[in-house]
């Protein structure tokens, strides 16, 4: 599935903190639009704290993925409410550096964020769970990711021209290789995910991802899969709860509600990129979608800022 579909996902890593903390330190991180959280335990252990959520304890080696950017802590397992011991901050190629100023470093954390493009990646994301936790020290992977994380705190850490791109590279690897592993541990139960897990479908899936707007037939969607109309319709069927012409309409909706969203064209330009032949069309299909004409979906937007 990832082969097909990484190169498909516009993720641009930002490494953004380096940080050693000591004491009973506190991290808050805020609520994230159009991207991820993410965090690499390279030393000690902490605890990711989230509203009304169970809290839970990361180790060295773990790899913590919040696909929806949702706002969290990170502290000292025994850290109590209060802010903790204070911080120095310098910078060494564009990367924050957090020091616990006054006691002895027992966590060490590399921080950042993925950005997404509007498409077609958000709608993978989308379809994650909340929290993805790789714990690299009990995977048969784990040598992979460990050297992977060492890199990233070499590169971070030696402070040498173009230190900061190499780790995003690598970083952009590693969050690949999260995803992928988290398929295999994690098979998805239904919808675009699901499609993309299983080996029929996968193809016709990946292929109207990459062209929504194409004027897709039956046919031509199981020529890709190398299987017949009537066994596509069945696998999408099963797999996803509609057919593929059905799931096709789902995708360009979609699509168009984040690009509504996200950009700036027209109603008119954005029905021509998903597929619509007129505006009108594209309006009545979105509102039987989503309860909301597009226009005004726009201005719901504008009106929230």
């Amino acid at each position: 599935m990832l082969s097909g579909l990484a190169p498909l996902l516009h993720v641009r890593p930002e490494l953004e903190d380096f940080c050693r903390f000591g004491g009973d330190w506190r991290s808050p991180h805020d609520q994230m639009h159009g991207g991820a959280h993410f965090h690499i335990v390279t030393q000690g252990q902490c605890v990711l704290e989230r509203s009304h959520r169970d809290v839970l304890t990361l180790q060295a080696g773990d790899v913590l993925l919040l696909p929806h950017g949702d706002r969290h802590v990170l502290r000292a397992p025994n850290a109590g409410p209060a802010g903790g011991p204070p911080v120095s901050v310098t910078y060494s190629n564009a990367i924050r550096i957090k020091t616990s100023v006054g006691v002895g470093i027992g966590a060490e954390l590399i921080c950042g964020s993925l950005h997404f493009e509007v498409a077609p990646d958000n709608l993978v994301i989308a379809a994650l769970p909340d929290v993805i936790v790789l714990r690299a020290g009990q995977e048969a992977l784990a040598e992979r990711f460990v050297a992977l994380m060492a890199s990233i705190r070499d590169e971070l850490d030696g402070a040498r021209p173009g230190a900061a791109s190499i780790a995003a590279d690598l970083a952009r690897a590693m969050f690949v290789m999260m995803l992928r592993r988290h398929l295999e541990d994690h098979p998805p139960p239904a919808g675009l995910l699901a499609l993309l897990a299983h080996g029929m479908t996968a193809p016709a899936a990946l292929a109207m991802l990459r062209d929504p707007a194409r004027d897709w037939s039956l046919d031509a969607l199981a020529d890709i899969a190398a299987a017949s109309r009537a066994t596509l319709v069945r696998a999408f069927r099963k797999t996803a709860g509609v057919p593929p012409l059905t799931f096709l309409m789902g995708l360009r909706l979609g699509l168009a509600r984040q690009l509504l969203l996200a950009g700036h064209e027209s109603v008119g330009q954005i029905a021509d990129a998903v597929g619509y032949q007129s505006e009108a069309a594209f309006s009545r299909a979105f509102l039987r979608q989503f309860g909301v004409r597009p226009g005004r979906l726009r201005g719901r937007k504008a009106a929230a800022f």
